[in-house]
């Protein structure tokens, strides 16, 4: 059985600049409207579609990536001046988690999402490494 994850509905008090920030982010596509979303195209297979909405609770994603692929974005989460932390809980402490020999970090955008970044799965330990995407 082939399952893929299409698309995720990310709610938002600011669809458009949420949206555009993780695009910004992930140095990946986005548009500004497609009708009631705000769509990021994380991937060829995987959009997060960003949906004004009033209440929602917080959402946790992580994204797995290549080593290249987190230093860059890592660098652009630095530009940007947002902070991070290597825990999901707790202080900013404006370090990288080294844990399974891999790099962790995480961020929160401002509708309280906690976004992760990881090169190592450790929800998934035998998962092989990921090769740096051809933007990169």
């Amino acid at each position: 059985m082939n399952i893929q994850l299409d698309h995720v509905i990310v709610p938002s008090r600011r669809r458009r600049e949420s949206a555009k920030l993780l695009a910004d982010l992930l140095a990946v596509p986005w548009e500004e409207s497609r009708g009631e979303f705000t769509p990021v195209y994380v991937n060829d297979s995987l959009t997060f579609d960003f949906a004004d909405r009033e209440q929602f609770e917080r959402y946790h994603l992580c994204f797995r990536v290549s080593d290249t692929d987190f230093d860059a974005i890592f660098a652009r989460i630095q530009r940007a001046g947002l902070t991070y932390r290597s825990r999901p809980r707790g202080d900013d402490d404006m370090q990288v988690n080294r844990r399974l020999g891999g790099k962790n970090v995480y961020w929160q955008d401002a509708d309280g999402h906690l976004w992760e970044m990881l090169t190592v799965s450790y929800a998934r330990a035998d998962s092989p490494p990921l090769a740096a995407s051809p933007a990169s």
